[in-house]
């Protein structure tokens, strides 16, 4: 008997009772269909957080301010960086690309009879929009010379704009913060809201010179946070050792002292998080897998049941001439065909249920822009262990079936 001969045979018998073979795919189809749905969901996680430390900068370290001591004592709150820190990280670590010191503050901002809280009134120097790799939309960025002479300018985000404008442009119009007068110089591009939800677009630049001077009225050089962007992902390592390297000579710490800086490396937090969504993706899908083991009992199940229900069937067609190995493949395919149906079905519920997830964690978590993945290698995956589920759990009443003698076969009631 050829093999298209048994395929067809196997069709026509799963044609015959399709309220059996609906039963028997179910299990198969809400196996796929979950591991489908959190595998997409997983992923969407994995690719969030990436995105969410480039939309951070290029090859990001960020190095904070520690604790002072003073006769024996830690002090919190002392200034240890400083704008010359930030310097000369830019200036004297070979894997480093630019480094920006940030002042922080916060205060209303008033134009015309508008006024607005932005999240964020950061102090930066000139080199911050190349460590956030941060493009303009529309003006300059201020100048080595604005910084020094403390220039009342600022760069705005995009929420800005229709809050104070609406439809103004902004450009070299004049804004005033805690009753400060800044001019406008530069409208940033659109970065979108963080892994928190939080606008990264609500923000004034200003420099840190005018920040820590003319807002914040402090006397002192202190900066609250240095960002730096190495050369290339491959140097970030070796970038965060000659910053910790630097720091250490130019605030005179001995090898036995605790450093009154730390330096964080955004690729290991990266790393770690990537772990994270991972191994719980997996763990699930795990735990989704239990259901296709399920949908596998019940196809060999019902083949065994199929396998007595047709055994007159069977010695009918081994008394004609059919083989032991026609009779296996036979109910192997119709075991397999059940699965890929199921897998099918399944894989469709599944990509179906991911944009559902999607749409409602975009809804429920406005901002977020959780991505939607759906994953070509998971979905190949999925169909060839639905496909092996049939291959092994048919192929014991499959094999049984073979085996049936032809004169016991038919003499069955």
């Amino acid at each position: 008997m050829s093999f298209f001969d048994t395929v067809r045979i196997a069709f026509r018998a799963l044609l015959k009772n399709k309220m059996r073979a609906v039963l028997t795919i179910i299990g198969v189809v809400i196996g796929i269909a979950a591991v489908t749905t959190i595998v997409s969901i997983g992923q969407g996680a994995s690719k969030l957080v990436s995105g969410e430390f480039e939309a951070l900068g290029t090859n990001v370290i960020l190095v904070f301010p520690g604790q002072t001591r003073r006769g024996g004592a830690r002090q919190s709150g002392a200034p240890t960086l400083t704008t010359a820190d930030a310097d000369s990280i830019g200036t004297e670590c070979p894997a480093v690309l630019a480094a920006s010191p940030i002042v922080g503050s916060s205060g209303q901002i008033i134009y015309g009879n508008e006024n607005w809280n932005p999240k964020q009134i950061q102090g930066v120097g000139q080199d911050y929009l190349t460590v956030r790799n941060w493009e303009l939309e529309a003006g300059g960025f201020f100048s080595t010379s604005d910084i020094e002479s403390n220039a009342k300018v600022c760069v705005i985000g995009q929420t800005l704009i229709p809050k104070l404008f609406r439809t103004v442009n902004p450009l070299d119009e004049m804004i005033r913060v805690n009753n400060v007068p800044f001019r406008v110089i530069g409208i940033l591009g659109k970065k979108g809201a963080n892994m928190v939800g939080d606008d990264q677009d609500d923000v004034v630049l200003m420099p840190h010179t005018t920040v820590r001077k003319r807002l914040n009225g402090s006397p002192l050089d202190n900066v609250g946070i240095i960002m730096v962007s190495a050369r290339g992902t491959n140097q970030m390592g070796e970038a965060a050792k000659q910053i910790e390297t630097l720091l250490y000579e130019r605030h005179e710490i001995g090898p036995s002292e605790e450093p009154d800086f730390s330096v964080q490396d955004t690729t290991e937090i990266a790393a770690t998080l990537g772990i994270i969504t991972g191994t719980l993706t997996l763990m699930l899908s795990a735990i989704a897998g239990i259901s296709l083991l399920v949908g596998g009992v019940g196809i060999m199940n019902i083949m065994l049941v199929s396998v007595t229900e047709r055994t007159r069937e069977i010695g009918i067609r081994m008394a004609l001439g059919a083989r032991g190995k026609d009779i296996l493949r036979q109910f192997l395919i119709e075991s397999v065909v059940l699965s890929c149906i199921g897998g099918a079905i399944g894989l469709l519920l599944g990509t179906g249920a991911s944009m559902c997830a999607n749409v409602l964690i975009n809804v429920y978590k406005p901002g977020t822009d959780w991505p939607m993945v759906i994953s070509i290698p998971a979905a190949v995956v999925a169909m060839g262990f639905a496909a092996a589920v049939g291959v092994f759990f048919g192929y014991y009443p499959a094999r049984r079936a073979s085996k049936l003698d032809p004169i016991d076969a038919l003499r069955y009631e």
